[in-house]
C-alpha cells in the first residue's frame, strides 16, 4: 500500500491514471476543492492534522508516500491542529523562515521520523520528465541564449534564499520573478509587445531543494500563457522537471513558433 498525498494541478490525476488498477493505494486529499472525494480510497484531511494523516497511513500499513500537486501555503495561525500537529508545527514554522524548499525538507524528515519513506514524485511516471535537448522546430537564437544565461544566473543567486523556481528575462532585463502565486501569476505580469515574440521563461529547482517533491512543472496552460504574454520559449533542467501533456505542449509550441529547451 502506498500513500498518495495530493494537491492541485493535473499531475496527481496522471499518477492515479497510471496506478489505479495496478497498485494498492490511498489518497490524502489536500486539494482545495477535494478533487478526489469520489475515490473510495480517498481521505479528506486538513493540512494541520498531522496525527490524522500519520494514523491513516499507519492503519493502512503505508510505509511509503508520494507527494504530487500544489498545496497552497496556509496561514499557520489559522490552522486547526491536532496533537501531533501541535507537536510538529514549531519545526515547520521554523523551517518556513528559510523558504519553501526548507519546509518541504522538514516535512520529509517528519515522515522519516515516523518511519515513512518519501518517494520521488516521478516514481510512477518517469515519462513525464524531459531529458536534455531541444523539443521544438524553433531553437534559441543568440539573443535568446543571452537571456537564458541571465535567467539562470538570477535563479542561482536567488536559490541560496530558497526563494524562486522561475524567472522571465527579455533583452537581458528581468521582467518577473516567480513568487508565492506561482508561474501563472508571474506570467500575468509579463506583457511583451504583440507580434514580437521575445524573452524566455526559465524554471529550475532550487539548489538545496529535495528533488523528491515540488519539481518545476509546465503544461499546456503554461505554453498558452507564455504565448499570451509574448514569451518566445521555455527552458528547463534535464530530468529535474515535470512536463504534463508533453505531445500537446510540443505541438502547440511548434504551431506558435516557440521553443522548449532542456539543459
Amino acid at each position: 500500500m502506498i500513500g498518495l498525498i495530493f494537491g492541485e494541478t493535473d499531475f496527481p490525476k496522471q499518477i492515479l491514471k497510471k496506478i489505479k488498477h495496478k497498485r494498492k493505494y490511498l489518497i490524502i486529499d489536500l486539494s482545495k476543492n477535494k478533487e478526489f472525494k469520489k475515490d473510495k480510497n480517498s481521505y479528506s484531511v486538513s493540512i494541520g492534522q498531522f496525527g490524522k494523516i500519520i494514523n491513516i497511513l499507519k492503519q493502512n500499513k503505508c510505509k511509503k508516500v508520494l507527494f504530487a500537486g500544489k498545496v497552497k501555503k496556509p496561514k499557520f495561525s489559522k490552522l486547526r491542529l491536532d496533537l501531533k500537529g501541535v507537536y510538529y508545527m514549531p519545526r515547520i514554522i521554523k523551517s518556513s523562515k528559510l523558504g519553501d524548499a526548507a519546509t518541504l525538507r522538514e516535512i520529509i524528515n517528519i515522515f522519516k521520523s515516523e518511519r515513512i519513506t518519501t518517494l520521488n514524485s516521478l516514481f510512477f511516471n518517469p515519462e513525464l520528465t524531459l531529458k536534455k535537448g531541444n523539443y521544438t522546430k524553433v531553437k534559441p537564437n543568440k539573443e535568446d541564449r543571452t537571456d537564458i544565461k541571465k535567467a539562470i544566473s538570477t535563479l542561482n543567486k536567488l536559490s541560496k534564499y530558497n526563494f524562486s523556481q522561475g524567472v522571465v528575462v527579455k533583452n537581458k532585463k528581468i521582467l518577473a520573478i516567480e513568487g508565492k502565486g506561482g508561474t501563472q501569476k508571474m506570467l500575468k505580469k509579463c506583457k511583451i509587445e504583440k507580434n514580437k515574440k521575445k524573452g524566455v521563461l526559465v524554471k529550475l529547482p532550487k539548489k538545496k531543494q529535495d528533488l523528491r517533491i515540488d519539481l518545476p512543472t509546465i503544461g499546456l496552460k503554461t505554453l498558452t500563457q507564455c504565448k499570451s504574454s509574448g514569451i518566445k520559449g521555455i527552458v528547463l533542467k534535464s530530468r529535474q522537471n515535470i512536463c504534463l501533456e508533453k505531445k500537446k505542449c510540443i505541438s502547440y509550441a511548434n504551431r506558435n513558433k516557440m521553443f522548449i529547451t532542456v539543459k
